[in-house]
């Protein structure tokens, strides 16, 4: 999205702009064409004050965000809707996920990845329909190897065409390839101890190529520690396409308890589900974790939201596994019936004493109730952490200029979307929004360049 936006912009204002698409197909897979489709920020409307969502971002985040860069994403996502809508894209609002502003048409209300002729494909093709009209061009299975510098400033690319080695000068460069989240290495470095175990949910094309050329030309990387947005999903999704990228079991853990295999706590569920996918991808063992929780929790946390597991779960395959006492539920599971029958006590007496902060790990309930787990029967889902994308990456100004590890600007060179830091992440690996960020920065960029090709890069 960040790409095709700059490049649609960039022909507006009269330059040549080409797009390097690492897929082959018409249709290539990417995470803006497999998303939901909702432009937020922080899951707020994009509308609402100002000051309001810039402090909202810092808080989210614990203030590892940006100011310029937040400010530079709130003043301009009004804006960029509209551009959007200009552009031909449309949105409808979806009141059950009180959303305003998602890419039509919205994906069917059922588990699995629906996205065919959906909103972000609807999107990706308008855009590149509109970009060829406009005399821009687009090569694909191409794939970016090298940044190509003269002196300090980067003056094109060489790429992998279809497997012979092609060189594209450019006067300026933007890389938005969607962050590092199919990056073993990186992720090894950075997320988990075992890749390998985290569910991929995402388009598997994000393998950070462009953090890797603009560190190898030396641009500062910022937030690679923070972790990702993501969600808590079935660990059955694993041999099971149709339990991803939904549903989600984010709320029933929020309501209930999540342990790992030897019964214990490791999480604060109270911080949401992206939170605690990040946490159970830093398990020695990310697939040793459960979600336990009740039949009040099942009837009405999984009940909650669009595609919610209480049914679709279900429907599509996954294991639910129940049993009307929490001894017989920890036989089910293989845990040790004494640690998850203790952890489950500690639990429900703190709920019941209104103290939930004083367990151990604390459990905070400011965004998400706890409930206690006393209704039989008792339910549990072995889940995993499911990588939607990388909140870490290219550090840049708010205008996309790709920075030093000293703060100074690379002269032609850009970046935009989720191969960029900065703007999200923090302790509680705080989510402002992957499609909004994309849209602003990439129009952000191509303006800038606009105007910068009348006078030397600064």
């Amino acid at each position: 999205m960040a790409g095709m936006v700059a490049a649609n912009r960039a022909a507006e204002l009269g330059q040549r702009p080409l797009v390097l698409e690492k897929g082959a197909d018409e249709r290539y897979a990417c995470n803006s064409r497999y998303s939901g489709g909702a432009l937020h920020i922080c899951m707020r409307d994009i509308q609402d004050e100002a000051e309001t969502l810039i402090d909202t971002i810092l808080a989210v985040t614990d203030g590892a965000a940006s100011k310029k860069l937040a400010q530079a994403l709130v003043t301009d996502a009004p804006r960029t809707y509209g551009w959007l809508k200009s552009s031909g894209i449309r949105f409808v609002r979806v009141p059950a996920i009180n959303q305003n502003y998602i890419l039509a048409p919205v994906r069917p209300n059922r588990a699995g990845l629906h996205w065919f002729g959906r909103g972000g494909d609807v999107l990706l093709r308008t855009l590149e329909a509109r970009l060829i009209g406009l005399g821009g061009r687009v090569v694909r299975a191409a794939r970016a190897t090298e940044l190509i510098m003269n002196g300090s400033a980067c003056k094109g690319v060489v790429a992998d065409v279809a497997g012979i080695t092609k060189t594209f000068h450019a006067k300026a460069v933007l890389l938005a390839d969607g962050g590092y989240q199919n990056a073993p290495d990186l992720l090894r470095q950075h997320v988990s101890p075992r890749p390998e175990l985290i569910k991929q949910r995402n388009a598997s094309t994000g393998t950070g190529d462009g953090a890797r050329m603009a560190r190898a030309v030396g641009a500062q990387l910022v937030g690679m520690n923070n972790g990702f947005y993501g969600h808590i999903l079935c660990r059955d999704v694993f041999e099971n396409d149709r339990l991803w990228p939904f549903p989600l079991l984010d709320y029933v853990a929020a309501s209930g308890i999540v342990v790992d295999g030897s019964g214990n706590r490791f999480a604060d569920e109270g911080q949401g589900g992206i939170y605690v996918a990040n946490n159970i991808a830093k398990l020695s063992d990310p697939l040793s974790s459960v979600v336990i929780f009740d039949e009040a929790i099942w009837q009405g946390a999984g009940r909650y939201r669009a595609i919610p597991p209480n049914p679709h779960l279900v429907l599509a395959g996954g294991t639910v596994t129940y049993h009307p006492s929490m001894s017989g539920l920890a036989v089910e599971l293989g845990l040790s019936e004494p640690n998850l029958q203790r952890t489950v006590n500690q639990y429900n007496a703190a709920v019941a004493a209104g103290n939930p902060r004083d367990l151990n790990p604390s459990r905070t309930a400011t965004m998400y109730k706890a409930c206690p787990i006393e209704r039989p029967p008792f339910y549990a889902v072995r889940v995993c952490a499911g990588i939607t994308y990388t909140m870490g990456g290219i550090a840049t100004d708010e205008n996309g200029r790709v920075l030093r590890d000293d703060s100074s600007p690379i002269s032609g060179l850009f970046a935009a979307g989720a191969t960029t830091g900065g703007l999200e992440g923090g302790p509680r690996y705080g989510y402002v929004g992957g499609l909004m960020k994309s849209a602003v920065f990439g129009l952000r960029v191509a303006e800038y360049v606009g105007k910068a090709f009348s006078r030397e890069f600064q």
